[in-house]
């Protein structure tokens, strides 16, 4: 843990999520230093907050305090990932080990926090990357701006094939079944196991 300031909060996957933690703590009257995905850094030390009262106010909005070591190195992992992924001007390239990146990012070996993520989540991270990954790229399909073979490279795939394969297992459809469905098939990040 970074200081005993620092919140970790489940289920923060979004701008709109910090937007609504923030909201809520200064609803609650808590002065905060800093938030992002999965962490609010407030001026008091988490001993004098209102815990009871953070607690009742995530959960009325999808969110959940961890509290637990473990649980929390495993959001950190979630909100590596999503961040990778999802970051605006990332092109993920296929050389890409995100086993290196979240080993140095969490500075714990990555079998270890292979194992861990496993046994709570009951995937393994690599099943979670190819999850977040074809989420991303139903929404690149929606948006309708990017090529099936642009969307491939952006998200670190060897070819179109490779995409196409993954996003059929994955969601039962094809790319192209899917850019014309009418109904949306998206599930939100925090939903992802």
């Amino acid at each position: 843990m970074k200081s005993n300031k620092i919140l970790y909060i489940k289920n923060m996957v979004c701008n709109r999520c910090i937007k609504v933690v923030g909201e809520e703590f200064d609803k609650l009257g808590i002065a905060t230093r800093s938030i992002s995905l999965g962490e609010v850094e407030t001026e008091q030390s988490a001993e004098n907050l209102p815990l009871g009262k953070i607690k009742e106010v995530l959960a009325v909005n999808g969110f959940e305090l961890i509290e637990d070591k473990k649980a929390r190195l495993i959001e950190r992992i979630k909100k590596f990932i999503i961040k990778i992924i999802y970051e605006e001007n990332s092109n993920i390239s296929e050389n890409h080990k995100f086993s290196i990146l979240i080993e140095k990012e969490l500075g714990l070996d990555y079998n270890y926090l292979s194992s861990l993520f496993s046994s709570r989540e009951s995937i393994t991270i690599e099943q979670y990357i190819i999850l977040q990954k074809i989420e991303h790229a139903k929404e690149l399909l929606k948006y309708g701006e990017l090529t099936l073979s642009e969307i491939a490279y952006k998200l670190g795939y060897s070819s179109v094939q490779h995409l196409s394969s993954q996003f059929k297992k994955t969601t039962g459809f094809t790319a192209s079944q899917f850019k014309v469905m009418t109904e949306n098939m998206r599930k939100p990040l925090d939903k992802i196991h």
